[in-house]
């Protein structure tokens, strides 16, 4: 009996080592498999994996793994979407680029100009468009209705060759705006979206007049060189900065004299004005963009801490905090090439920095000393090609409009 029981044993607990995938070698003795390690098994079976042993065959799973995201990806069907009509187009732009060399991209002035034109947020919504430029070709994909806009767009950059333009841009600052008084009469106001800026067009000979006028003033300042070369649709920059250091903290250090040590800090200020042409077919209109930037640093406020070392324990030292003012203006405007456009930024902050001025005239205290203001202009005539006289047409279809965005 007891060797029938014996032999009963051994059968059970092969079946068993056989079931968990473990031979069960002759003579030897067999011990039961852990509840723990039983569980664990169970648990990963259930959750659709192997019920392998983790430290025999499966791989470890570490905190540093790659995880993936759970977003759907998928190849589609290989095709773009056309619900809306879209068709694509290549434009040659060699002509416009192998002109442009004052910049290695001449290319991104047209993207640039057609985002300007249609609005970022066509390329960026439905229906799908696709907008690419390489030095050559012009790559859209998009309703038949905006490859006309980019049509038209492209011929003003390929029509004019990148002919060089001669701008006159002249950015000058008055202490008052009481020029306004007598010039009123020449002024023909342009609609501005900016709160505090004005817009006007003049003609030519009135600019000169009110130029004249400018230049007789006592406070009259000019900021910028009367004549730019600037290829069509491409940009110019005209800046004037400095910059202006300070202390801006205190390391303690007590193994050095006096015990620690100033920080310093520095700031820029002046002003950057950029200016964007881009002129029609016929060469008689004028569209651009002025972006003016100008930064001032009002005053420094000091700023007392204390900076205890070794020896001087009620040590203490000034660091300071830079008060500033800021002036941002970015917009688009559209006139005839034979007028003269002039835009006033209003009282802002001088373009080129200077100090302060007391508050009481005669007396130059550094108390009560205010940051300077002027009222700053900008002056911009367009001066045809390069040793060619521009063509000027009166007719009504060449009057200035109202632009209808702001950039």
């Amino acid at each position: 009996m007891l060797a029938r029981f014996l032999l009963s044993t051994i059968i059970v607990a092969a079946a068993a080592a056989e079931v968990h995938g473990q031979a069960l070698p002759a003579g030897s003795r067999t011990t039961p498999t852990p509840a723990w390690r039983r569980a664990g098994e169970t648990l990963t079976a259930a959750a659709g994996g192997s019920s392998t042993p983790a430290d025999k065959t499966a791989p470890k799973q570490t905190d540093d793994a790659p995880q993936r995201s759970g977003a759907r990806v998928t190849k589609g069907n290989g095709t773009l979407p056309n619900e809306g009509g879209q068709v694509w187009r290549e434009y040659d732009i060699s002509p416009y680029t192998v002109r442009v060399t004052s910049t290695k991209r001449p290319e991104q002035a047209i993207v640039d100009w057609v985002l300007r034109e249609t609005g970022y947020e066509t390329w960026h919504s439905e229906p799908l468009g696709v907008l690419s430029a390489t030095p050559r070709t012009l790559r859209v994909y998009h309703t038949p209705e905006m490859q006309e806009v980019v049509a038209d767009l492209v011929d003003r950059f390929v029509q004019n060759e990148a002919q060089t333009r001669t701008f006159g841009l002249r950015v000058v600052t008055v202490d008052h705006p009481n020029w306004r008084a007598r010039a009123l009469r020449l002024l023909r106001p342009v609609a501005v979206q900016t709160p505090g800026v004005g817009a006007w067009l003049l003609e030519k000979e009135d600019a000169a007049i009110l130029m004249a006028e400018l230049r007789r003033r006592n406070d009259y300042r000019e900021h910028s060189s009367p004549h730019l070369m600037v290829n069509n649709g491409q940009s110019t920059v005209i800046s004037a900065m400095r910059s202006r250091n300070y202390v801006r903290e205190v390391v303690a250090k007590p193994a050095v004299w006096p015990g620690y040590e100033a920080e310093p800090g520095q700031v820029d200020e002046g002003f950057v004005l950029e200016f964007s042409p881009l002129l029609s077919t016929d060469g008689q209109m004028i569209d651009a963009t002025i972006k003016c930037e100008i930064d001032q640093v009002e005053k420094m406020v000091a700023v007392m801490v204390d900076v205890p070392a070794p020896g001087v324990p009620r040590q203490r030292t000034k660091i300071e905090v830079p008060q500033m003012t800021h002036f941002r203006f970015h917009e688009r405007f559209r006139w005839p090439a034979g007028q003269v456009l002039l835009v006033g930024m209003g009282m802002v902050a001088v373009p080129v920095p200077v100090d302060g001025r007391p508050l009481v005239p005669g007396f130059p205290l550094p108390i009560g000393k205010t940051p300077a203001r002027a009222d700053l202009l900008v002056f911009v005539e367009s001066k045809g090609q390069s040793g060619v006289a521009p063509r000027v047409s009166r007719s009504p279809q060449h009057e200035a409009k109202s632009y209808r965005g702001r950039y």
